[in-house]
């Protein structure tokens, strides 16, 4: 198989669509923004059902706050803004307000990771993963194209409990179709190898399926498996992967702390303990630039997962 990197629609942009058809669909959601709503893609269902749209201005606080007593009142609010912004602003009422009691809430964020780009390091979500995934009660959404986040929006207005989902700024290479079936808390398995396991969320898993085929070209066979639920993590996949391979890289848009790589590594080690790479950001924010040279810079490249890769056959 040749693989071809041809971008689709941005997953916030897909967000926005599958608001507008969910709209339709059932008349108990609300949309809310915290003053970015062209940004986050909610004002396509602003236009489309203005009297269940609320744009409240920049009070990410206030916006999480409504949305509990709307949940309370048995309505499916969904709340966007920058991930950075709702998800480090909104943390304590996010806490109390929502996890505590478990409410309806939907959080979906836009903007996350360094693909964000020239907007620069305050815009630039690195903590998301982990700040959502220490809320109990919390599923955690990452899709990695726009097939994937429609499916999964539509799964989280379903879901009962509260939801959090990261979507992307910038355009995602199309890795499914419009018949590709997405469970919440089950993996994805898009290359099957003996040699290693690839493990990749988000905008980070065309990377790990380029990396795939660099692999082959030097006789490593690589699994590639697309975690989309961070949580409930797929625990029984990653345990049959642990079995098969004997070794992991783990690769996200992320801080190599708390996110994906964290409960991975966890999981892994309770059942079948291998040697695992991480290929994340170290410890650090980012800059402002062009999101391929951003990636580039602090290595969440094909490459970087290759040497990665290479590195971890090498602990085996």
């Amino acid at each position: 198989m040749t693989l071809e990197r041809k971008l689709g629609a941005a997953t916030r942009d897909a967000y926005g669509k599958a608001l507008v058809e969910l709209g339709k669909e059932n008349l108990d959601i609300i949309v809310m923004d915290a003053d970015l709503s062209k940004s986050t893609r909610t004002e396509m269902f602003g236009k489309a059902y203005p009297d269940r749209f609320i744009d409240i201005g920049i009070q990410e606080m206030n916006l999480v706050g409504i949305a509990t007593g709307l949940a309370s009142c048995g309505k499916i609010p969904f709340i966007s803004s920058f991930a950075c912004f709702l998800m480090c602003k909104g943390y304590e009422q996010l806490r109390v307000g929502v996890a505590f009691p478990n409410l309806n809430v939907k959080v979906v964020t836009s903007h996350g990771g360094i693909s964000v780009g020239e907007d620069g390091a305050s815009q630039q979500s690195v903590e998301d993963f982990a700040l959502a995934g220490t809320l109990p009660n919390f599923t955690v959404m990452v899709p990695s194209d726009e097939f994937s986040a429609k499916s999964l929006i539509k799964q989280a207005a379903s879901h009962k409990g509260p939801v959090y989902v990261r979507t992307s700024r910038s355009k995602a290479p199309i890795i499914y179709n419009e018949k590709t079936e997405f469970k919440i808390g089950k993996g994805i398995k898009l290359c099957d190898g003996k040699d290693v396991t690839l493990i990749a969320t988000g905008l980070l898993v065309f990377e790990a399926l380029e990396a795939a085929e660099i692999l082959k070209s030097k006789n490593i066979n690589a699994s590639v498996v697309d975690i989309h639920t961070l949580k409930p993590l797929d625990h029984e996949l990653l345990s049959s992967e642990a079995k098969k391979t004997g070794a992991f890289v783990v690769a996200e848009e992320h801080l190599i702390w708390g996110g994906l790589g964290s409960v991975v590594a966890q999981s892994v080690s309770q059942s079948s303990p291998v040697p695992i790479e991480f290929v994340g950001i170290n410890d650090t924010y980012a800059e402002s630039g062009k999101p391929e040279e951003l990636f580039e810079k602090y290595g969440l490249t094909a490459k970087q997962i290759v040497r990665a890769a290479e590195r971890v056959i090498s602990r085996k």
